[in-house]
């Protein structure tokens, strides 16, 4: 994959128009947590050093194309501000006359936030209309979301062909790492997939088991599959209809020679709340009443294992309910694990998806990986070898 990066622009009173992330959590009109922010900091100093008038596109919620009050993007500026130690001007809306002449009134290392392009139909729509409309104001574009990547909107795809398009430095991070996962990685390559359900990883399973060396496969997905293979399973939750999908998955990987690592002992228990009484039992020795709540200490010993021979690792979702002690000793100790040897330098370690990303953080392993990507949606339909427009048309 080859695309335009900063280090290629001429950046002198330049006007760039860069589609950020800035869609954060709030609560009372006020910003709670600023990772996003945080992660369009890069550009954002690389564009001021380079003598470029700043200029920020972002959608915050669903407003449907309709200017909502509550939707408004007013309440960024201020922690943005805050963030880069430089004033942000807030632009109150992202086209036509009243952000033209804020713009022209820039000089060059000055920050603007133009208000929501979700205000408009167009945005979504991916209306080139809109999109030549968001263009007059640049002069360059640069994409630093990859967030919104998955999405053809005017603001990530359409704008991209009428302006020079670039990757800001956080897109270009998250291309490298995922380049560095799947698309030529170092071998044997690992996947960890986990989860509750298989049906929404269907796709994901399929590309997977034709590009890994091996894929251990945990939570409560990984109940289907035990199923489809003659398991009693008892009262754990499972896919049931979905048997005969598994076990096409299970015969395609055997065709591509990917090992699949099913778990091949369980912690169990008859309800799912904390305190609940439970044990650890290999498969065949279940009763009734059980719940298969996590993978147990053999199954993670063969994780572990796999990883130690592995050089990369691509990790989404967890390998039980990890929310809940005890059954997050197995995502605990793999997350462990893989941090250590990322950090090592032994292992490239990339992982990504809201619970993903939960998960690492509550076994305290997250700040080892090698990458980990917030991009939920973006992150899956990559790991799904879906072409993701707002990539696609940044490349050269």
């Amino acid at each position: 994959m080859a695309f335009r990066s900063l280090d290629q622009a001429d950046l002198a009173g330049k006007r760039a128009l860069v589609r950020v992330d800035f869609n954060v959590p709030m609560a009372d009109g006020a910003v709670t947590d600023d990772t996003r922010l945080r992660a369009a900091l890069p550009t954002i100093a690389k564009l001021r050093q380079g003598g470029a008038k700043v200029i920020l596109l972002a959608h915050f919620d669903r407003p449907k194309g309709k200017r909502v009050p509550s939707m408004s993007l007013a309440p960024v500026a201020a922690p943005l501000a805050a963030l880069l130690g430089a004033p942000v001007l807030f632009v109150e809306d992202c086209v036509g006359d009243t952000a033209a002449a804020a713009i022209a009134g820039m000089k060059p290392g000055d920050v603007a936030l133009l208000e929501n392009i979700r205000f408009h139909a167009g945005e979504e729509n991916n209306d080139p209309t809109f999109a030549a409309a968001l263009a007059a104001n640049g002069d360059l574009y640069v994409n630093d979301a990859f967030s919104a990547a998955h999405r053809a909107h005017a603001s990530t795809e359409a704008i991209a062909h009428v302006l020079p398009a670039y990757a800001g430095e956080a897109m270009r991070r998250e291309l490298d790492a995922l380049e560095a996962a799947l698309g030529t990685p170092r071998r044997p390559v690992l996947g960890i997939v986990g989860g509750s359900k298989v049906s929404t990883k269907l796709d994901l399973l399929n590309n997977l088991v034709s590009k890994l060396d091996k894929l251990a496969i945990g939570g409560g997905m990984a109940n289907t599959f035990l199923f489809a293979q003659g398991h009693d399973i008892a009262a754990s939750f499972a896919e049931k209809d979905l048997a005969d999908t598994a076990r096409e998955i299970i015969a395609t990987a055997a065709a591509k020679g990917c090992e699949l690592l099913l778990p091949i002992d369980v912690v169990v228990a008859e309800k799912m709340e904390p305190g609940v009484a439970s044990r650890v039992c290999d498969l065949g020795q279940l009763v009734a009443t059980d719940r298969i709540l996590d993978a147990g200490p053999k199954s993670v010993a063969r994780l572990i294992a796999a990883m130690d021979v592995c050089k990369t690792l691509i990790w989404n979702g967890p390998l039980g309910v990890f929310e809940i002690p005890p059954f997050d000793a197995a995502t605990n100790a793999a997350a462990r694990h893989a941090g250590a040897l990322a950090k090592a330098g032994a292992l490239t370690a990339v992982a990504g998806g809201g619970d993903t990303v939960s998960a690492l953080n509550h076994a305290g392993a997250i700040d080892d990986f090698t990458f980990i990507s917030t991009a939920g949606g973006a992150f899956l339909e990559w790991m799904e070898g879906k072409t993701l427009p707002g990539v696609a048309a940044l490349e050269i």
